[in-house]
């Protein structure tokens, strides 16, 4: 399973839908403003808060699907890759502690 496919496919997933959202709340505004019901500065500015209000709340749903993500890979048993890395650099040592002790032993 390939996580940083996944959390590309989710951030993608959260630029379209913001998209969307920003093109419907334009377009309510537009129809707003077109019934006289708001003036073009009201319906920006309302247009404005809502599309803030909205990416507020989407960055608050990647951080939780974020934390979700992590801890589900984690009951599977998928290392992290800072966990890979310390064990990469473990593995490097152990091999150079061989090798020193293989040339000491053929000399």
């Amino acid at each position: 399973m390939d996580s940083n496919n996944w959390m590309q496919q989710l951030l993608m997933l959260g630029i379209g839908t913001t998209s969307i959202m920003a093109e419907k709340l334009k377009e309510a505004g537009d129809k707003l403003v077109k019934d006289g019901k708001l003036n073009p500065e009201e319906a920006k500015a309302m247009m404005d808060d809502m599309l803030q209000q909205f990416k507020n709340e989407q960055g608050g749903m990647e951080a939780n699907m974020q934390r979700q993500l992590r801890n589900m890979m984690q009951d599977m048993g998928i290392a992290r890759q800072s966990e890979v890395d310390e064990l990469r650099g473990r593995i490097d040592r152990l091999e150079r502690q061989v090798r020193d002790l293989e040339n000491k032993l053929w000399r």
